[in-house]
């Protein structure tokens, strides 16, 4: 089984994620954007480098293959992947692979308010001591806001299991991710 957890940059994926891996005896976790920074590294000055690895369609068989060999490997708990996924033909790619392969994926989304995400996004300090650093984060996690606010929009709030993190704290979140996949 695959625990998708998707949301909008900064939204609270890794956390969830994390305090879910605590909760779920065998589970592991997984993260596609590591996929992601080896085919930039292979690429490197490639003339068909792109910006975002997930245009590569390569990049979407390589995440569905990893999460599909974990859980075939581990066979005693869900792979657990946090990931934003904001376009819809991208989400299918990976999600058929994986349907394809027999593998359950249970689609989650930390989803909060425009407004609350914001202030999320300006509080927040991705490296310590380092707020050049940290402001590169910021910025690039405003500039995919409004992708994420449309694929909400369109899309993702119809395809996955929504948890409003508006008003939660992370546990609450985690406990109700638990609720939607019917776990303890």
């Amino acid at each position: 089984m695959i625990i998708w957890i998707n949301g909008p940059f900064g939204g609270g994926k890794t956390t969830t994620a994390s305090l879910l891996h605590q909760r779920l005896p065998g589970s592991i976790i997984t993260d596609p954007e590591e996929v992601g920074f080896l085919l930039r590294k292979s690429l490197g000055d490639h003339p068909s480098r792109q910006r975002d690895f997930q245009n590569y369609p390569m990049w979407r068989t390589l995440v569905a293959a990893v999460c599909a060999e974990l859980d075939h490997h581990t066979d005693s708990g869900p792979v657990i992947a946090p990931m934003t996924l904001l376009c819809r033909e991208y989400a299918d790619e990976i999600f058929d692979a994986l349907g394809k392969a027999g593998i359950k994926v249970h689609h989650l989304l930390v989803h909060a308010e425009a407004e609350t995400l914001r202030a999320r996004i300006e509080s927040s300090m991705e490296f310590p001591g380092d707020e050049e650093r940290s402001e590169k984060v910021r910025a690039f996690r405003r500039r995919k806001l409004i992708d994420y606010e449309d694929a909400h929009a369109t899309w993702l709030s119809e395809r996955a299991k929504v948890i409003d993190t508006t008003s939660l704290t992370p546990e609450q979140v985690a406990d109700r991710a638990l609720t939607l996949l019917h776990q303890p």
